[in-house]
């Protein structure tokens, strides 16, 4: 056998053989990895010692701590509607959405946003214990997006969340937000007060106004959770986020916790807001626009109604003439340019409070004391 020999390679006239090439090349790698090979693996390596990583910053602790105390008061909501059956017509139940709410009290009251279990057949409430209880909506205030649902857990199992003031509140100071963002339940985020007194538009289209923004992280399944302050009280209601993608972008809106103090016992009471009003009908911003008026006109007023007594001038009409009524435009020394203006200023009165409103009458601006009574509509 010849075996690769310089007389083989020369027999070939100067060309070298595949197969040699092949050959050559196998034992140069296989030369030019085998100490590599050695020095990658050391078969007598051990786990690393632990560096000990002393107490946690006293700001980690306050943290842990608050979630500790207050986790239990925060709940998941799961909204279940209604589908019938294409085959057979039976109904069958079909997961919504979720959303987040928190204990009211040791009654089983939960409180939540509207728009989180506005449109359900059936709304579930999981607890932090991880047992689950069917809820009844009790009460709705749609125009501040807040909600109250009644289970039947046992005292023992509920822990009312500790209510704290937003009238303190400054920009800058830290808060948490409890919830179950994309139903990742018990879920903490951290961040601060960005801004106070914003406004946004509820479900209805009404303004809420004095809204806190934070830039702690909010995301669909936050609404209805609570937003905390630094001792772990509720400080607001976590409602909305701006942003062009839907998901958290830096920016989210929480409704204070002294409104929320004021509507809920009041939901708890008689199942919606006992507005108070001023007992007349006013024009469309469209007219009073068309018109040219600043303010808002008097259309109609109630007989014996409050703003009949008050001595406010309705508009009339005679044959083709119509003589234009008051026009408002303050309360309580507040200017008042539309019906959303008017609505949001009673907000801070109840009904039977007297208050002065300055309306504009044959070109004379006057103040008439008027008492607040129910608004019907």
């Amino acid at each position: 056998m010849m075996g690769f020999s310089g007389k083989y390679i020369r027999c070939c006239e100067g060309k070298v053989s595949p197969l040699a090439i092949v050959i050559l090349l196998f034992f140069a790698f296989w030369l030019l990895f085998q100490p590599l090979e050695q020095n990658l693996f050391d078969k007598k390596a051990e786990p690393r010692a632990v560096t000990a990583r002393g107490d946690l910053a006293q700001d980690e602790q306050n943290t842990i701590e608050l979630f500790r105390e207050v986790s239990p008061s925060v709940v998941y909501i799961t909204t279940i509607a209604l589908r019938r059956n294409l085959f057979s017509l039976n109904a069958v139940e079909i997961p919504q959405g979720t959303g987040s709410g928190f204990i009211w009290d040791d009654s089983g009251r939960v409180v939540t946003n509207f728009h989180v279990v506005s449109d359900a057949n059936k709304i579930e409430v999981t607890m932090a214990d991880n047992t689950t209880w069917d809820a009844v909506l009790i009460g709705a205030a749609p125009d501040k997006d807040l909600a109250v649902l009644q289970i039947d857990a046992p005292r023992s199992r509920l822990r009312p969340i500790p209510v704290g003031d937003s009238v303190e509140l400054l920009v800058g100071q830290k808060v948490f937000a409890i919830g179950n963002p994309f139903g990742l339940d018990q879920t903490i985020t951290a961040g601060i007060i960005s801004a106070l007194g914003r406004g946004i538009k509820s479900i209805t289209g009404r303004t809420i106004r004095d809204m806190i923004q934070t830039d702690a992280a909010i995301n669909p399944g936050n609404s209805g959770g609570p937003l905390l302050d630094s001792a772990g009280r509720l400080i607001g209601v976590n409602t909305a986020i701006f942003s062009p993608s839907g998901a958290y972008a830096g920016i989210g809106f929480a409704v204070p916790v002294d409104e929320v103090n004021r509507v809920i016992p009041q939901l708890i009471r008689n199942g919606k807001l006992i507005k108070p009003g001023i007992g007349a009908s006013l024009a469309d911003a469209r007219l009073v626009k068309r018109l040219g008026i600043e303010g808002i006109l008097v259309l109609g007023v109630e007989p014996g109604g409050a703003a009949h007594k008050a001595g406010l001038r309705p508009t009339k009409q005679y044959g083709n003439e119509i003589i234009l009524g008051d026009i408002l435009r303050g309360i309580a020394g507040t200017k008042v340019s539309n019906y959303d203006d008017i609505r949001t200023e009673l907000e801070r009165y109840s009904v039977g409070d007297e208050v002065i409103v300055n309306i504009i009458r044959d070109g004379q601006a006057i103040d008439l004391p008027l008492r607040l009574t129910i608004l019907h509509n």
